[in-house]
């Protein structure tokens, strides 16, 4: 049962008439600081203002309106028109007892379960994943398992990047710098050699363009002198000649258009570059699902940028039957409010974009799942053409879906700049959980001697993964974080590897204990509430639907990190204000309930999070 839910009921039930009734339900808020209560009402000062009233007054006349029977104690009125709401404790430790029987810890499945579609990771298959990934896979994933939870009807959507710019340099590469051994070795290693390969040729040319810009427009202009002294002065320090300048830039350009020349005939059927790309995808995938299998991240959906590759023209020409897209300057470009630069759907070559490639998958989702919600989960850098989209797919009548750009900021290394090794490159996603196991294989070595060779390999994997998802889970989504390995991986603090020891903690009671929990579990003990560690344990252990359902309407995976903080937190506090093996036996099982029910919950959210527990660590 959602207790915010229900109580949110009763404040709306009570609502002032003059007020909107859902507004001032929605500002009933858990509180964290439980000798002030369990929850609190805070829409009466707003509607004291609109009245021009005393909050206190409107507080009174909510109190008298108000029914939260059998759940809470009557509210009290406090400061300038707080109503403070505290849970009986007898229906509380009723509810515990019935939570001990209930699989589902008191998760009521959706009434009207939504179609989600959760678009994430979305990596382009012809490079290596790197760091960079890691924020949307881990927060698109755990998304995915929190509508799952909640009862909704979740599509996972991998929108790969296999058609793009990236594979006009691969085959570039492949045709003109290929080594035949080192692909039948390790194809993916030399695929990806092949398009930085190529991006290193294409890079100096595009950089001394950019540097000498303004030479080559006084040229335009026919002012030689100025031209010459300005590139004087630009070259004083790496002493380069005006021929070795166009030289670079010359073969910088031919290669550049020689990829698009490639990326082109991909995309106009040539039969040997649509053999080369068949022949490249399944090494591709295969190494990207290899990634996959190691985060347990799952798809329901893999389609590539090439899938939609036959509906554009159709896209576009819908654009232009609806009268929203029209040509400007030989190119078909869409204009909206949302930006005050058109969105290109039509290059003048007749090229398509990737804008009309998202339009083609929105519109490619709306009418094969009929979603009630689409969600990007895209770095926030991608937040101006998502609100195109957005806006061109509802002129354009996509349907009744509602589509929303989950976005999130940067990983940022010590010096507060974009994550990287010391040589300046891109981190690997594969090295970087590699060293997170290694780091985690020695912490576990430390702390844990007893366990065997084995488990703690084991241990290491389910700590050194965990720690970098929760890393960024923990975080507001759309704040850039500071990568720390030892602050990730510390057992005590905001950490998966503190949450995960919580959960082997209890279970060493239990074996301590010789407890059989299932058997625990059916005798279903009563539950007391004798001390204000025990209850406040309590007050966390029922707040575990209203978390998930907060964080899917926030959409922020933080909010479920945060609560399940506290939850370890009470029950670090509890374990040490009350003794559990060696209480009395009126209390004994009731604190072995509460030690169970906790476990399960930490086990449960950990797993919608995507981070596994172990008994022992």
């Amino acid at each position: 049962m959602n207790i915010l839910a229900w109580i949110r009921s009763a404040f709306f039930q009570a609502a002032p008439d003059d007020t909107d009734a859902s507004a001032f339900a929605s500002a009933v808020k858990p509180i964290s600081d439980p000798k002030f209560g369990d929850y609190q009402a805070n829409g009466c000062m707003a509607v004291a203002k609109k009245r021009g009233a005393n909050p206190r007054e409107v507080a009174a006349e909510v109190v008298r309106k108000v029914d939260l029977s059998p759940w809470a104690n009557e509210p009290e009125i406090a400061g300038p028109g707080f109503i403070n709401i505290r849970l009986r404790d007898d229906r509380l430790a009723e509810y515990l007892v019935e939570l001990s029987a209930d699989d589902r810890l008191g998760i009521e499945p959706a009434e009207r379960p939504k179609t989600v579609v959760i678009d994430y990771s979305s990596p382009n298959v012809a490079k290596p994943m790197h760091v960079g990934h890691v924020r949307s896979t881990v927060i698109g994933e755990c998304l995915a398992r929190i509508y799952e939870t909640l009862g909704h009807h979740v599509i996972r959507d991998n929108h790969l990047g296999d058609w793009g710019a990236q594979f006009g340099m691969i085959l570039w590469g492949w045709k003109n710098e290929r080594d035949e051994r080192a692909f039948d070795a390790d194809p993916v290693r030399e695929l990806a050699r092949l398009y930085k390969l190529a991006q290193a040729r294409i890079k100096p040319g595009e950089t001394l363009s950019d540097r000498y810009k303004k030479v080559f427009e006084f040229e335009k202009e026919g002012k030689f002198a100025e031209a010459e002294a300005l590139f004087a002065k630009l070259s004083a320090d790496s002493k380069a000649t005006r021929d070795e300048v166009d030289r670079v830039i010359a073969e910088s350009r031919a290669i550049a258009e020689a990829c698009r020349a490639e990326t082109a005939k991909l995309h106009a059927g040539d039969p040997e570059n649509r053999a080369l790309w068949e022949r490249f995808m399944p090494y591709c995938l295969g190494a990207l699902q290899t990634i996959y299998d190691r985060l347990s991240v799952r798809f329901d959906v893999q389609l590539g940028e090439s899938f939609y590759d036959s509906m554009l023209a159709e896209t576009v020409e819908k654009l232009e039957k609806v009268g929203i897209a029209r040509e400007s300057e030989g190119a078909k470009v869409v204009f909206t409010r949302e930006n005050g630069a058109p969105m290109i759907v039509q290059k003048s070559d007749g090229a398509f974009t990737y804008a009309t490639t998202d339009l083609a998958t929105l519109k490619y989702r709306y009418e094969t799942w009929r979603p009630d919600l689409v969600l990007y989960v895209v770095d926030h850098r991608q937040s101006d053409h998502f609100k195109q989209l957005f806006a061109v797919a509802a002129a354009a009548g996509y349907g009744e879906t509602d589509p929303r750009h989950v976005a999130f900021g940067t990983i940022l290394g010590a010096d507060k700049k974009p994550y990287k090794t010391r040589d300046g490159d891109v981190v690997g996603l594969e090295s970087l959980l590699d060293e997170a196991v290694a780091r985690a294989r020695a912490v576990v070595d430390r702390n844990s001697p007893e366990l065997s060779e084995e488990e703690r390999g084991k241990v290491a994997e389910v700590v050194g993964l965990g720690a970098i998802k929760y890393a960024d889970l923990s975080q507001n989504r759309l704040s850039d974080y500071v990568f720390d390995w030892d602050k990730m991986l510390a057992m005590n603090g905001n950490t998966g590897a503190y949450l995960q020891y919580a959960y082997a903690r209890i279970q060493s009671i239990f074996r301590k204990g010789e407890i059989d929990v299932a058997s625990l579990r059916r005798r279903v003990p009563a539950v007391a509430l004798g001390s204000a560690s025990e209850r406040a344990l309590a007050v966390a252990i029922v707040r575990l639907p209203e978390t998930l359902e907060l964080a899917a309407n926030d959409l922020k995976p933080n909010v479920l990190t945060d609560y399940l903080f506290d939850l370890a937190n009470r029950f670090s506090t509890f374990y040490d204000d009350c003794p559990v093996l060696k209480a009395e036996p009126e209390n004994r099982d009731s604190r072995l309930a509460l030690c169970d029910l906790t476990a399960r919950i930490l086990k449960l959210g950990l797993r919608v999070l995507g981070i596994e527990t172990r008994d022992r660590m």
